[in-house]
């Protein structure tokens, strides 16, 4: 049985073939998104879904695995068995809802980071008329920034170039060397870019969203919606979402929201 230093585990409450490896949870994640999913400067992985995730596991008497991998790659290789559960703060749509079981576990908006100092004044989704704006391929904050540059220009306002990268740390590395004019993250990773000094977070608050885990599989679904009640009820899970300043799902209790495949 695999220990975390300090923690003897419970017996396990799930096994194979629910899982794919006995006694672990395997996750997909991208940790390029500080304060919420990244990697310290001694290459340990961090943040608020990596340790509401780690408490989960406790609960459930399991070691947690991370796959580090794209946000691209994520669906399919849950659907191929490579992990059993994306933790990557996926948005909860309709479609997707179709395609695995999701747990919201919070809420998050989009924000625009500019330079720091924000020197084009950048103050609404307007101002990005004619503006370059980076953003990782494939998810809800590309969709999002699309939708904004269509909102743009309906108004007729100078089109927005929207920029795709493999990842957020690629997205941010463009507009901190000058490639983009804004950089679309979710809020509070873009507050934690400001504070850090890095960027100046220009726009927020835009297109609240709510944040899930996902699973192929609706018994390990079910189990860890069991930990996460468990986690509400006694406390930990407020406690831990304040301390990183996320927004709390507005449900009373976790439960999978959409149907699951068909």
């Amino acid at each position: 049985m695999t220990l975390v230093p300090g923690v003897l585990r419970a017996q396990p409450k799930i096994a194979p073939p629910t899982l794919i490896k006995a006694g672990t949870l395997i996750m997909s994640i991208n940790p390029t998104l500080p304060p919420l999913q990244y990697v310290d400067d001694k290459g340990q992985l961090k943040g608020m879904r990596v340790e509401l995730a780690d408490e989960c596991c406790k609960r459930l008497g399991l070691a947690p695995e991370y796959i580090r991998t794209e946000f691209a790659t994520m669906i399919p290789g849950l659907a191929a068995k490579r992990w059993d559960m994306i933790n990557t703060g996926i948005f909860w749509t309709e479609e997707r809802s179709k395609l695995m079981y999701m747990v919201p576990t919070e809420q998050a908006a989009i924000s625009f980071l500019a330079a720091k100092g924000n020197p084009l004044g950048l103050k609404t989704v307007d101002d990005l008329a004619g503006k370059r704006i980076s953003v990782e391929l494939g998810g809800i904050e590309e969709r999002r920034t699309r939708e904004v540059a269509d909102m743009v220009a309906k108004k007729g306002l100078k089109p927005i170039t929207v920029m795709t990268f493999n990842n957020f740390a690629e997205a941010f590395q463009a507009l901190k060397a000058g490639q983009s004019d804004a950089a679309t993250s979710i809020d509070a990773t873009a507050m934690f870019m400001q504070q850090r000094g890095d960027f100046t977070r220009a726009i927020s608050g835009v297109f609240p969203q709510i944040a899930c885990f996902a699973f192929a599989n609706k018994a390990l679904a079910d189990a860890v919606v069991g930990a996460l009640n468990d986690l509400k009820k006694d406390g930990s899970y407020a406690k831990l979402l304040d301390q990183y300043g996320v927004l709390q799902i507005d449900e009373p209790a976790f439960a999978i929201k959409g149907p699951g495949p068909a």
